[in-house]
């Protein structure tokens, strides 16, 4: 069972306008990866600059599916440089373990308890079918700091922005 209190997930001492990015992965990762990857991304985070100053970040891998980047720019802001540098651990990790985290056709619903992925194109069959519904909750990856990432990552499908595009009437007969 996947618990959705972020906030037992999420470091307590950045504030709530700390930047936030979000890859999830086309697969989730077994423990011993997960472990891996969360080592690599400590080590990240530990060491990462903006010119030559050291960044208040923090990364870590949530559901053992979505690697979370954080940064409090109160101290210093990111830079297109050090952006790039935590690209290139996400690259990284996409070579190692065979997976993508740049696939924006994928969605990400908590169903039963467990992150399931539908391609995009999918969406309205699975309402169709009753697989999913507007109270599903959807993993909403364009979350923009540490406030949106604890109030509106996990929303319902139709308070997201994917409730437009879809519909929630029966289908016809």
């Amino acid at each position: 069972m996947i618990a959705t209190d972020l906030t037992q997930l999420i470091p307590s001492d950045f504030p709530d306008n700390a930047r936030v990015w979000v890859y999830q992965c086309s697969r989730a990762f077994i423990e011993k990866e997960a472990i891996e990857v969360n080592e690599q991304l400590h080590h990240f985070y530990a060491g990462w600059q903006t010119h030559g100053s050291p960044v208040k970040g923090w990364a870590g891998l949530l559901f053992r599916q979505f690697v979370v980047i954080m940064a409090d720019e109160n101290y210093e802001k990111v830079s297109g440089c050090s952006t790039d540098s935590s690209v290139r651990v996400i690259k990284s990790l996409e070579r190692q373990y065979d997976v993508n985290f740049f696939d924006r056709m994928m969605i990400t619903f908590l169903v039963k308890g467990k992150s399931e992925m539908l391609p995009f194109g999918q969406v309205q069959y699975a309402i169709d079918k009753g697989y999913i519904d507007g109270d599903t909750l959807l993993f909403n990856n364009v979350v923009h700091d540490k406030g949106e990432l604890l109030s509106k990552w996990l929303v319902p499908l139709k308070e997201s922005w994917l409730a437009a595009r879809v519909s929630f009437e029966a289908p016809s007969v």
